[in-house]
């Protein structure tokens, strides 16, 4: 028994000295140094078109899921822009891992969309500079025209915007100035189902 016992301290050790190392290596990888890391701000935002409406949103970031929401009253599509994300990380290229699903909403001659799903799945790779914020808006739009099959037009689109982190570990400093630029549209996929 009590030998039991100390394989059960042991193990109780080893569990705790595992989740400290987990959490010391959660917060390199996401926070970074104050002094020397890079800020991210991830906007999600709606330019859907009343055909589609948002049901539900997953972003990770490098592999780590940090925001997940599924709409069940229809408050996620009133949303016209929604932060996901705002803190430190570590400076140098991160992967940005978006997925979203649309419910078509038709009415009279176009009621034969209820019923329909739209995926988007995209990802996109951007750099976080030392001492600045970088803010990537992740824009959900309809691609195409008229002519555009319902199932292409949902896609994503990434704006971005670098600007000097005049934030200190103090209190935080308004006021900085944004450089925006546009980024072209990556490769993102989408597919619609009944």
């Amino acid at each position: 028994m009590k030998t039991l016992e100390e394989q059960v301290v042991d193990l109780k050790e080893k569990i705790y000295r595992s989740k400290a190392r987990l959490l010391l290596l959660q917060e390199t990888v996401m926070g970074g140094e104050l002094s020397t890391g890079a800020r991210a701000v991830l906007v999600h935002k709606n330019e859907m078109g009343n055909a589609f409406q948002l049901e539900s949103v997953v972003y990770a970031l490098d592999g780590a899921p940090i925001f997940t929401q599924v709409d069940t009253q229809g408050d996620l599509n009133r949303h016209q822009s929604l932060e996901v994300f705002n803190g430190r990380i570590v400076p140098g290229q991160h992967q940005l891992a978006v997925r979203l699903v649309y419910r078509g909403s038709g009415y009279g001659v176009f009621s034969y969309l209820e019923g329909y799903k739209f995926k988007v799945q995209s990802s996109y790779t951007f750099n976080a500079e030392s001492g600045k914020v970088t803010t990537v808006n992740v824009v959900g739009v309809e691609k195409g025209g008229l002519t555009t099959d319902l199932k292409d037009r949902p896609a994503v689109r990434y704006d971005i915007e670098v600007a000097k982190d005049t934030r200190t570990p103090k209190p935080p400093v308004s006021g900085t100035e944004a450089a925006p630029g546009v980024v072209p549209e990556p490769a993102s996929t989408s597919s619609g189902t009944k």
